[in-house]
């Protein structure tokens, strides 16, 4: 199913997005995260040793609200799930290409620990505030 229009326009800009993922007890963590988004899903970009990946490894549940740069009161929660995780190669020019277009340049590789991930996510419910 395509991803709502609005929802990858927000996506695939300069926007920011608070990505809300599971630990094992229950508890929220919500981290605000770069976003982007292709024609069905919205992307997250992380690194295999964050606890939100470990998260969506066991919990593929999640959250991920996407605000407007100048207008944070114009919004949208999209509640999903991670039904694919991207590793490698793809995932590290995924994160080139998203400092490329928050930061003007290349993601700095001395900040990389460890393997690069792209989360694809599925949203499958949406809440809009002003949009």
């Amino acid at each position: 199913m395509a991803l709502d229009e609005d929802l990858r326009s927000l996506a695939t800009g300069r926007n920011f997005a608070a990505l809300t993922t599971l630990f094992t007890d229950g508890t929220p963590q919500t981290q605000v995260m770069w976003v982007d988004a292709d024609d069905e899903h919205l992307l997250i970009n992380t690194e295999v040793h964050r606890a939100k990946y470990r998260n969506v490894e066991r919990d593929p549940r999640v959250t991920v609200t996407v605000w407007q740069a100048d207008d944070p009161y114009r919004y949208i929660e999209a509640r999903g799930e991670v039904t694919d995780i991207v590793r490698g190669a793809a995932a590290r020019d995924h994160i080139d290409a998203c400092a490329q277009r928050y930061l003007g340049r290349d993601y700095p590789a001395e900040q990389i620990v460890s393997e690069r991930a792209i989360l694809r996510i599925i949203p499958q419910r949406l809440h809009r505030n002003g949009i």
